[in-house]
């Protein structure tokens, strides 16, 4: 049917949708990408986020042991000590992880940034069209992907404590720095069974959501003509802006025809008009020229206006082929033009003396 969108979108509608903020991305990807720094950061950070944590807390139990009389200072100088350890344990990892985010999504977007999306609309606080959203395609897509999730978890979180279960009351002997050790183990086993699962879910988000907005952009056989209408113009109104500009060309052209000092014609299927001023022009040149019916109208108005028309089959068709109006005429047609206006301005010096 006409109406159906079956075309593939043209690289004029991608770009009007990309203006609108209208772009394909996976948030998976940005989710997979931002857990796993953060995991792995924090792999990498803990003993040192672990050891400022220990100090800090034992200097302020020490402290407010040693005082009998906790005062606003004593409170404020406290307080900059555990902002200072937030700014040296906990905001790297904060900032490391939104700067992934920032990133991964930017390589999807390429680089746009789009404020006019996150403006209010009434047609949001539709109910029916958040009925309709409900029981899309792309919801069911989400939640299957969150009940796929949940279940890997689970599934790897009971195989890792399942294995592990027997090892348990011996952690009642075990140093707590050990404890904290295994147990950052454990969570790093189960953090790299689920990355594995999670990479492949985040790979098939992206295709679902490529395919989901190559989808969506679809345009109809009748949207790709009127957005050739708007780009290429009308090819009706093209052809009357066409037609108008040759009439125009042809009236200032037959304007020319009075001034020119010979006509050349073959006999009737070409008229070239030539007109040489030797104080303006370094060579004879073709103010007019036409064929068929134009070359006839040349003709009639050069015989109108007293202008000496002269048959030359081989000088009028090359002429009319090589040279554009308002050109000056090449070097090979000298000697041909030459000749011409010599006969020409003979004539004129006959009609003169007689």
């Amino acid at each position: 049917m006409a109406g159906e969108r079956t075309e593939k979108a043209t690289p004029k509608r991608r770009q009007d949708e990309r203006k609108k903020g209208n772009i394909f991305q996976s948030r998976e990807i940005v989710i997979v990408a931002s857990l796993l720094v953060s995991f792995y950061s924090l792999k990498l950070l803990g003993p040192h986020i672990l050891k400022t944590l220990f100090s800090t807390t034992r200097e302020i139990f020490i402290l407010t042991g040693e005082l009998d009389i906790i005062t606003f200072s004593d409170v404020r100088n406290i307080f900059v000590d555990i902002m200072v350890v937030f700014a040296t344990t906990v905001l790297p990892l904060l900032m490391l992880t939104g700067l992934v985010a920032i990133v991964v999504t930017m390589a999807q977007t390429r680089l746009l940034v789009r404020v006019k999306p996150l403006g209010f609309k009434m047609g949001r606080l539709s109910p029916l069209q958040g009925i309709k959203k409900m029981f899309s395609l792309k919801s069911v897509i989400e939640i299957l992907k969150s009940i796929l999730k949940i279940v890997i978890i689970s599934y790897i979180i009971y195989k890792t404590l399942f294995d592990e279960v027997l090892l348990l009351p011996r952690l009642m002997d075990v140093p707590f720095e050990g404890v904290l050790s295994h147990t950052g183990k454990l969570i790093m086993s189960v953090v790299t069974a689920s990355a594995i699962a999670f990479v492949a879910i985040a790979a098939l988000d992206y295709l679902y959501q490529w395919w989901d907005y190559e989808r969506n952009i679809k345009m109809t056989k009748q949207e790709i003509k009127e957005e050739y209408k708007e780009t290429e113009g009308d090819p009706q109104i093209k052809s009357a802006i066409k037609s108008r500009q040759q009439s125009l060309s042809r009236s200032r052209m037959m304007q020319n025809v009075p001034q020119a000092d010979v006509v050349i014609r073959n006999p009737t299927h070409y008229a070239v008009a030539i007109k040489y001023d030797p104080d303006a022009d370094s060579a004879p040149r073709v103010v007019a020229k036409g064929a068929g019916y134009l070359a006839l109208r040349i003709i009639e108005e050069a015989e109108k206006h007293g202008v000496i028309v002269t048959e030359n089959r081989t000088l009028a068709r090359g002429l009319y082929e090589a040279v554009e109006i308002e050109q000056e005429i090449p070097s090979e047609f000298y000697h041909a033009v030459a000749e011409t206006l010599v006969f020409v301005y003979r004539l004129r010096e006959e009609a003169k003396l007689s």
